[in-house]
Formats: C-alpha cells, sequence, structure tokens
C-alpha cells in the first residue's frame, strides 16, 4: 500500500480526485487501522479488519479509475493532451495502482483471506496455484507475493497465466482488471506514441 499511495502523490494534479492529500490521507488512516484491527494469531477471523481491507481496496481503487478516466476523457478530446512523456508516466502509474490494487484484493478474497486461509478447506479457494497440484509441496501456502504476481500477470497478458481463477467472482475481477489494463496500456500508449511522434 505504500508503493500505490507513493503512486497516486505522483499523480499529475490534473488527474487526482478531489484535493491531491484527500485519497493519500484516507490510504494512511486506512492501513493504521487496519494495522490496529488485524489479529496476531496466524488463523484468525475478524469483520473490523475485513471492513477496512475493503473500504482500503475500494478508495484506491476509485482514486485509480478517476485517473483512468479523466485521462481516457482527455484523449478522446482532440488536443487536450499534447505532453506525451507525461500522459505515458500517468498511464505507467495507473497500470503499477492497478496490480497492486487488484493482488491486495485477490491476497485477502481468497479462501476468507490471510487469517482464514490456512484452515480453509480447498473448496473454499478463489485461486488454483500450480503448487497445490504438487504432493511433496501440500503445506505450501501463497502469500502476497503469489497474488502479486497473478495480478502483474493478469494485467499484462489480460489472462490468467499459470494460476486459474475458480470462482465467478475472481473470474469478474480478473475481468475487470484486464479492462482497466487494457484501457490503460492500449488506448494511453497509443495516444502518447502518437503525441511524441
Amino acid at each position: 500500500m505504500v508503493v500505490a499511495i507513493i503512486l497516486q502523490l505522483a499523480l499529475p494534479d490534473h488527474f487526482v480526485f478531489g484535493v491531491r492529500w484527500l485519497i493519500p490521507a484516507l490510504e494512511v488512516l486506512l492501513v493504521l487501522l487496519l494495522a490496529a484491527t488485524t489479529p496476531r494469531q496466524k488463523v484468525f477471523r475478524s469483520l473490523k479488519r475485513r471492513i477496512n481491507v475493503v473500504l482500503l481496496v475500494a478508495v484506491t481503487g476509485v482514486g485509480n479509475l478517476y485517473a483512468l478516466g479523466r485521462v481516457a476523457n482527455d484523449l478522446l478530446q482532440q488536443g487536450r493532451i499534447d505532453d506525451g512523456r507525461a500522459l505515458i508516466l500517468t498511464a505507467i502509474n495507473i497500470y503499477l495502482t492497478n496490480i497492486i490494487i487488484f493482488a491486495l484484493l485477490y491476497w485477502e478474497m481468497d479462501a476468507g483471506g490471510p487469517g482464514h486461509r490456512r484452515a480453509a478447506d480447498d473448496t473454499e479457494r478463489d485461486f488454483l496455484f500450480p503448487q497445490s497440484q504438487v504432493a511433496a509441496l501440500r503445506s505450501w501456502h501463497p502469500t502476497f507475493i503469489d497474488y502479486l504476481y497473478v495480478s502483474s500477470t493478469n494485467a499484462t497478458a489480460f489472462s490468467p497465466t499459470d494460476t486459474m481463477p475458480l470462482s465467478r467472482r475472481t473470474k469478474m475481477l480478473m475481468l475487470l482488471q484486464s479492462i482497466v489494463s487494457l484501457v490503460a496500456i492500449a488506448l494511453v500508449a497509443a495516444r502518447a506514441v502518437n503525441i511524441l511522434n
């Protein structure tokens, strides 16, 4: 989340939702609340923690979607953006924030989240990781890095690679992530290259 907050602070003012510090301040507050409401046990269920995580992902996601919407709107209006370098940097910023948002969402959602995942039944899983198919790795459990990898490969390939979505909600979230990435990469990058030429 620290990286996502820094990325949002680096956005040009034109693409920021409301006052520059509004969303990052909310995110910092929610991160602090998350730290305070996360139980210290390895296996846990916490409604307060879940609400904080959902709010954190929602606030970050709204800020990122707002920036993408502003970029797309400005691109569709001829002559609104003429700085190709700034456009590319903004698109990279939105793209990277998108990866972080969905990695956090996948991490929190799969098998009840990090506090419940170790105790969860295989039928509760939202993702099928290749490691879970290997008998010698039966005690393996995904960490945030695994979900960051899933998120980045989905954002880059616009489809799952080695880790398959099992639930319909995961498939819809991966679809949404692919659409956001496609807009950030295809539309923005194409226009930026055109401006730079």
